[in-house]
């Protein structure tokens, strides 16, 4: 009967392991897509509420909704994209930038079923805080900064850092879509609608912010991040 408890009890830590690991990559299975999602978005709350217990967060849903703007947060869920669901020119994108199919997926994976489901969470904490930003530039930049402390508490930081890779090598195959005497953020905030829909030039700004952000020495760590984030 012990040995049978043990062997149960691995299989299931096994199994718990699996479902880890397979976050960062794209999804064939839509269930567990939110499933894992989920998950990751319990345990983020646990830390938020471990770092800073009055911080009031909301009830967070995830749900798979394929559009053409990917991933985002309305009304307190987090959309999901599915790979099979997106639409051929973005696929096409994630294949140019990337340098072929198969990293156009993995790419996808990385970030879409990856990296952003906590950068989502960034914003919804600024939301359920009343955090105000003067712009949008400064809103992402504030939901990737919470995004990749997080992801530096979990085990994965060879995913983060891979992230990073991608990251660098999509930004050399985009151009700056600010036109050159126009204020960044300014720019950004008038036309976010304009750029949001266009993959190259929205891509831009926030691989962009991911590698500033990512080759930042100075940042907190993610528990005084979360313990000043009402300062």
């Amino acid at each position: 009967m012990k040995n049978s408890l043990t062997v149960v009890l691995t299989i299931l830590v096994i199994l718990q392991i699996n479902a880890q690991n397979k976050w960062f990559s794209t999804y064939s299975d839509q269930k567990a897509l939110v499933a894992d999602a989920s998950k990751i978005v319990k345990q983020m709350k646990t830390k938020i509420h471990n770092a800073n217990k009055d911080i009031k967060l909301t009830n967070n849903v995830v749900v798979k909704n394929t559009t053409p703007y990917l991933i985002y947060i309305y009304n307190d869920s987090i959309n999901l994209p599915f790979w099979e669901e997106v639409i051929e020119p973005q696929k096409n994108f994630f294949t140019e930038v990337s340098g072929g199919e198969i990293e156009g997926k993995k790419v996808f994976g990385l970030f879409f079923n990856g990296f952003y489901v906590v950068h989502e969470m960034g914003h919804s904490i600024a939301m359920s805080t009343g955090k105000n930003f003067d712009n949008a530039f400064d809103s992402e930049y504030d939901a990737n900064v919470f995004a990749i402390l997080y992801w530096r508490t979990t085990n994965n930081k060879a995913k983060l850092e891979e992230c990073y890779f991608y990251a660098k090598k999509i930004l050399s195959k985009l151009q700056n879509p600010v036109p050159e005497n126009e204020d960044f953020k300014e720019y950004l905030t008038k036309h976010y609608e304009e750029l949001s829909s266009d993959p190259y030039k929205y891509g831009y700004i926030q691989f962009s912010q991911f590698v500033e952000i990512y080759e930042n020495k100075e940042l907190p760590d993610f528990d005084t991040f979360i313990k000043n984030y009402l300062k």
